[in-house]
């Protein structure tokens, strides 16, 4: 009995857990430890990270401005130019295709609108991958974590980063809308080539908005965040095509689209157009121009922020045919001086007695100086030639420059042994001269605008724009200015007679070009032919005060001199200047400040005919005598070559002591353009290269082709002024009845009074031109 107790209360007694069941608890208790403690841990690590005064503001979000793209249109809405840090166009969410944004949503995060920021399968999945792989394989990232990856956090994978981004995206999804937080995404992301957000990328890859991509354009598109240069269609189409295979079927499993819709878009091959953008940095001296423009009103900062749309003055043809006659013109004169070409070729007793000749006379070599020099031997593996200079002999690297060898053709095929060049002196050696350089500007005299504007033979940005920045005498081309103010004073007219005699002023001789003085003649006549000593001497009567005051309100804001030199041009101007001074004597004297952007509905109106405006530098009747006194410099005197155009032009050649400047400054009544020619380190142009052939020949070429098709019109005469028959010879009336005389336009008031005794005859070259014919 007592056995069967003593075994019942052995059964009653708990049974004590089996080891396995044992090891078993003691994990699970271990685990639930180390959830806890992991929890604790990573609660600890949100809440120190979540506390760090380091972290980024979400709200700061607000205060998106992103870097876009400025883009710079000609007159004619031509894109000539872009400036941005990053190329980019902001889009409205809005105005995005749903389509695209299912696509995105397809490839990049499916639970995008369902989530609260985090996808915490999604990081499991890519914990495991990353254990794996022994490296971060996969960041399992939604879209809200690349947009606070991209906005608020840098590139770095630590584990301080990654909950910071936890933390953040959080705070971000209860920030901002699902919506709001994909126009961030889909503005700022980078697809590769250059392109910030979709509507540059659809620009890029397919030439039209954004809003007018197909399904495969945008399922292309939604595909190149995940590696923009690894998966580009111009660069990698099979990879490219692989990708958006997997986003349309994404799509469709979300059921975005239909199996059969999937299976069609998928067979297509991928279509990239990229764009044409033909006129694009065209013209990169004035959009030089419009660049520093926009900063100063803007600044520079932020002009990266605003992506304007700017339309300037700057006229594509126009600025086309201005390189194409500059750069024609310089490969003339360099052809013309023998820069890095053969002057001609010699052989038999022609060669020994040039040789004999050099070594005569080229003793002494001097840096800076040219010299003539004959080929012995061309080496083409060295690209050079060897020469001999008479007295001494040389090796002369032929420079790679397409202006001298546009065909790209060896140096054998250039030059030969027995060919006559010509070489500058360098620091040790000989080398080859390079040509002169050209700049040109073109404007609107009735507003200012800048049409074209060339600063060099092959200008690149950066470049020195010599049409701005270089500041060379203008030789005769300033002789207008002084004309003018010599008219306006009342003290002259077109009709005046001054002697072309010796004369001292002060210290001071002046001396025509040729050296030859003509005697009296009258004002029209001297300005045709470019006579200094008359030119002196109306500086002289009317004082240089006055005509420093008339250029400089004209346009000229260079430094001008005090002395009477100042008549023949001696002080520096740039282009620009002389061009926008030249405009104020072509729309009637009123001065017009150049322009580079457009502003539509703020053009200078001319001035009332009730009195002159603020910006009436001259007088409407001075600025017509002038401007019709010009006329005879291109009908009868040193700017004869520009009759070619048949049309009615003024102008004025210059050119400065030892043709080291070369100018033409002309006009028609809808254009004004300014052509200069000279080294950029003044040195002689070379023996007759004056204004009238180095610079003229460009002005004429460019004209030609800027009034091709445009209306023949005449430059408006005001109302106070005559025209009357005078004698040529004493600039008198011409009697009653008389058959040789000269037809002369003056202000009412400064008609002569006198009439002249009748002569027998008169040279037909000194009859004015009718401007109406």
């Amino acid at each position: 009995m007592a056995k069967k107790k003593a075994n019942r209360k052995k059964k009653d007694a708990p049974r004590e857990p089996s080891p396995v069941l044992r090891w078993v608890l003691g994990l699970v208790a271990l685990g639930v430890v180390g959830v806890l403690v992991a929890g604790g841990t990573l609660a600890g690590l949100f809440f120190l990270y979540g506390k760090d005064p380091s972290l980024p503001r979400i709200s700061s979000v607000h205060d998106y401005k992103p870097s876009t793209v400025t883009r710079i249109f000609d007159r004619r809405d031509r894109l000539v130019g872009e400036l941005f840090k990053e190329r980019r166009t902001m889009v409205g969410v809005e105005q995005m295709p749903k389509l695209l944004i299912k696509a995105v949503v397809a490839a990049e995060d499916a639970d995008f609108f369902k989530h609260r920021g985090l996808d915490y399968f999604g990081m499991l999945r890519a914990f495991f991958a990353n254990v794996r792989a022994g490296r971060f394989a996969q960041g399992g990232s939604t879209i809200t974590q690349q947009v606070v990856k991209t906005f608020f956090l840098s590139p770095e994978r630590t584990i301080r980063r990654k909950m910071q981004e936890v933390i953040l995206a959080r705070r971000l999804e209860n920030e901002l809308t699902k919506e709001e937080i994909l126009f961030l995404y889909l503005n700022q992301i980078y697809f590769g080539h250059g392109n910030y957000g979709v509507q540059e990328a659809s620009r890029y890859f397919f030439n039209r908005p954004v809003q007018k991509l197909t399904l495969a354009e945008h399922a292309l598109l939604a595909g190149l965040p995940q590696s923009p240069n690894r998966l580009s269609p111009l660069r990698h189409p099979a990879r490219a095509k692989k990708r958006q295979t997997y986003v349309l079927g994404q799509m469709a499993r979300l059921g975005f689209i239909s199996a059969d819709v999937k299976k069609t878009v998928a067979r297509d091959p991928i279509r990239v157009v990229k764009r044409v953008r033909p006129h694009l940095g065209k013209a990169p001296e004035l959009l030089g121009q419009v660049e520093t423009a926009l900063r100063a009103s803007h600044g520079k900062e932020a002009l990266q922020t605003l992506g304007l749309t700017v339309r300037s003055t700057l006229d594509v043809a126009l600025q086309a045919a201005a390189q194409d006659a500059v750069q024609w013109g310089l490969r003339a004169l360099d052809a013309r001086q023998g820069h890095r070409r053969r002057l001609k070729h010699l052989k038999g007793k022609a060669l020994a007695r040039t040789l004999r000749k050099l070594k005569r006379s080229q003793k002494k070599f001097k840096q800076g100086r040219r010299y003539l020099a004959v080929v012995t031997r061309v080496d083409d593996a060295g690209a050079a030639l060897e020469v001999d200079l008479g007295s001494t002999r040389d090796r002369v690297p032929l420079p790679d420059d397409p202006r001298y060898n546009p065909q790209g053709d060896s140096p054998s095929k250039r030059f030969s042994p027995g060919d006559l060049i010509r070489v500058r002196k360098a620091a040790k050696h000989f080398r080859f001269e390079g040509g002169p350089q050209a700049a040109l500007v073109a404007m609107d005299p009735r507003t200012g605008d800048v049409l074209a504007m060339v600063g060099g033979y092959r200008y690149r940005k950066g470049d020195y724009n010599r049409a701005v920045q270089a500041k060379r005498q203008p030789g005769s081309s300033f002789k207008p200015f002084v004309y003018a103010a010599g008219l306006q004073s009342g003290k002259f007219t077109p009709a005046t007679v001054v002697d072309d005699a010796p004369v001292t002023i002060g210290k001071w001789r002046p001396r025509n070009f040729d050296g030859k003085f003509r005697g009296p003649m009258r004002l029209r006549q001297a300005l045709a032919h470019s006579i200094n000593s008359v030119a002196a001497k109306v500086m002289d009567a009317v004082g240089v005060e006055q005509v420093r005051a008339l250029a400089s309100g004209l346009g000229i804001t260079s430094k001008l001199g005090k002395d009477l030199s100042l008549a023949l041009g001696t002080s520096e101007v740039t282009p620009l200047e002389l061009a926008t001074a030249y405009c104020a004597l072509a729309n009637g004297g009123r001065r017009v400040e150049p322009r580079f952007i457009s502003t539509p509905g703020k053009d200078p109106e001319p001035a009332d005919a009730d009195g002159p405006g603020p910006d009436q530098a001259l007088s409407p009747e001075a600025a017509f005598l002038i401007t019709n006194m010009m006329q005879s410099v291109v009908q009868e005197g040193t700017g004869r070559r520009a009759r070619r155009l048949r049309r009615q032009v003024a102008g004025k050649t210059g050119t400065t002591n030892n043709h080291v400047d070369a100018w033409f400054a002309g006009f028609t009544p809808q254009l004004v353009t300014v052509v200069w020619v000279g080294f950029d380190s003044p040195r002689s142009l070379g023996r007759r290269e004056t204004g009238g052939r180095a610079a003229l020949p460009i002005w004429v070429r460019f004209m030609q082709r800027a009034l091709k098709g445009k209306p023949i019109l005449g430059f408006t005469q005001p109302a106070g002024i005559v025209r009357l028959r005078i004698d040529p010879e004493s600039g008198l009336l011409a009697p009653s009845g008389a058959t040789a005389y000269a037809e002369e336009y003056f202000k009412q008031g400064t008609e002569p009074k006198e009439t002249a005794t009748a002569p027998d005859q008169v040279d037909p070259g000194t009859i004015l031109m009718d401007p109406g014919l």
